[in-house]
């Protein structure tokens, strides 16, 4: 079984077909194809189903994804490894991470990254659900995840990161009564059961946001009152600001939404999550162990 194989294997399951797979890896069909037939003599099945549209998978075929894509990606980090001895840079780094996780703190901690390593591409990817961050990482899909911590890590190696405030972002003209500007106070503050009563706008089921919109409700012995619901991240800001609805961000996607208009409130008590870096036990890649340790650093500093 060889390197090239497995490349031209994993080309066909990803663009669904030979001759899209060929055309992506830049080499002709027929080269692709017998050399997918030799990987199939080789383990004694089929693992393609060739249909007048593409291919599908064999359940033999399913079976080698998982290996295959494990064994690419260490392929990949010996190479990388020999290369950073030899004083080379280069590569790529794939991570997964849940929205609001990578708008803060994944974009600060690439930028740090980009300033240390900008030759090294990032990919990143962003799942529907939480808990598809877990299980890219754990296929080999993505070396590196960012996570909500109430999420379950598995066998996963993980290293927390630090606290994130939650903000509420309502309507300019919401009847939520506006600051004292003769206290000191300096934010708006909205409690938790007065939260649970407004009408919201809310990310899917299985998002780290819609989940702790529930438990908020769910402590306030309600229902959550939802009028729109969309996996639209970017929506949220301008459904608030049309006067749909109140919602939930994180400090820094809640503040842009400030400078936009709508009000930020705090709340009473604070809302707060913290996220970790996930990773597959065993060596990682120089880029990913480069992230790793910023990430450590970055919850080091004061």
């Amino acid at each position: 079984m060889e390197r090239r194989q497995l490349e031209y294997f994993m080309a066909v399951v990803e663009h669904g077909g030979f001759t899209t797979a060929a055309r992506a890896m830049h080499v002709a069909q027929p080269s692709l194809s017998h050399a997918i037939r030799a990987l199939e003599r080789e383990l004694g099945g089929s693992l393609f189903h060739r249909l007048p549209q593409g291919s599908a998978l064999t359940s033999a075929g399913e079976a080698l994804v998982g290996p295959a894509r494990q064994v690419l990606r260490d392929l990949s980090t010996a190479r990388s490894l020999v290369r950073e001895v030899l004083g080379l840079s280069g590569g790529r780094l794939d991570i997964v991470s849940q929205t609001t996780l990578a708008v803060d703190p994944l974009a600060l901690m690439l930028g740090r990254f980009h300033r240390a390593h900008p030759k090294v591409g990032v990919h990143v990817v962003d799942p529907e659900h939480s808990r598809d961050v877990v299980r890219m990482v754990e296929s080999g899909e993505c070396e590196l995840g960012l996570v909500d911590e109430a999420v379950a890590l598995s066998d996963l190696s993980s290293h927390e990161l630090p606290e994130q405030e939650m903000y509420v972002i309502l309507p300019p003209d919401h009847p939520h009564p506006q600051t004292d500007t003769d206290t000191d106070t300096d934010t708006d503050t909205v409690t938790l059961s007065e939260l649970a009563g407004m009408d919201l706008v809310v990310t899917p089921r299985g998002t780290a946001t819609r989940d702790i919109l529930e438990d908020v409700c769910a402590g306030a012995g309600t229902m959550p009152r939802i009028v729109v619901e969309t996996a639209h991240r970017a929506m949220i800001a301008p459904l608030v600001l049309a006067g749909v609805g109140a919602s939930l961000l994180p400090a820094s996607m809640a503040s842009d939404a400030a400078l936009r208009g709508a009000r930020m409130l705090s709340t009473r008590p604070r809302l707060l999550r913290r996220g970790h870096v996930v990773w597959r036990s065993g060596p990682l890649s120089p880029a990913a162990q480069a992230f790793v340790d910023i990430a450590v650093g970055q919850q080091s500093r004061p």
